[in-house]
């Protein structure tokens, strides 16, 4: 994990599900809650709904519905609000990441959360985790229209906050969303080296990573 040049970033772009916040909830729910609930609501087997959600699943993963609660509970006609309520318990804050927003707060850096959580995700997160202090604005790409994959979310980020590419630092576990934001000109990316506790490391490829999260504040 390299040492930061924190005198040439100024605003910190932070992710949320698998950088702040552990991605075992997330992918429990949709691996494991949901096809078992949606098999029971539909009445049929564990199989078969695992048959049926797959597809659906590859056929929109990173397009910003991918990410909208309304899209999927239409489609799955279920509330996957209150689907997701039934796990709530297992959302969970990454070790030191409220160590480190507090350290980046105090040091007079600009902090700002991009997530593609949709807006129902983010509150439900935010009910149990207490992060929105920390931050100078919360921002879903469902705001944008365009999720962060989509060179189009950066352009709408510029227009909307007004940041320096040159200067920032952005954080995230999804490696072809580091690749948009570094086509973008983010000087500054991270990867996360075990986005969800329950699964072990990942290869982050070409980038660095976050594996602690104390350590990454030192020359702060």
């Amino acid at each position: 994990m390299p040492l930061l040049p924190w005198h040439d970033i100024d605003t910190v772009l932070l992710d949320m599900d698998g950088t702040l916040l552990d991605l075992h909830f997330d992918n429990h729910f949709w691996l494991e809650h949901l096809p078992r609930r949606y098999a029971q609501l539909h009445g049929i087997s564990l199989a078969m709904a695992e048959m049926e959600l797959q597809p659906l699943f590859e056929r929109n993963a990173g397009q910003l519905q991918w990410y909208c609660l309304d899209f999927w509970s239409t489609e799955l006609k279920l509330s996957v609000r209150e689907l997701k309520l039934e796990t709530a318990h297992l959302i969970a804050l990454r070790p030191d990441a409220d160590t480190f927003l507090a350290a980046i707060k105090s040091a007079g850096k600009r902090v700002v959360m991009i997530t593609n959580a949709h807006r129902d995700s983010l509150s439900l997160k935010l009910e149990r985790i207490e992060l929105a202090p920390y931050f100078e604005r919360l921002i879903s790409s469902h705001d944008y229209g365009f999720p962060k994959e989509n060179p189009q979310f950066w352009d709408a980020l510029q227009a909307d906050i007004g940041f320096d590419p040159a200067r920032s630092l952005f954080i995230d576990d999804t490696l072809p969303i580091l690749r948009s934001a570094r086509e973008f000109g983010v000087a500054h990316l991270l990867a996360v080296r075990e986005p969800d506790s329950r699964k072990g490391p990942k290869d982050t490829e070409e980038f660095a990573a976050v594996e602690n999260y104390r350590e990454l504040v030192a020359g702060l």
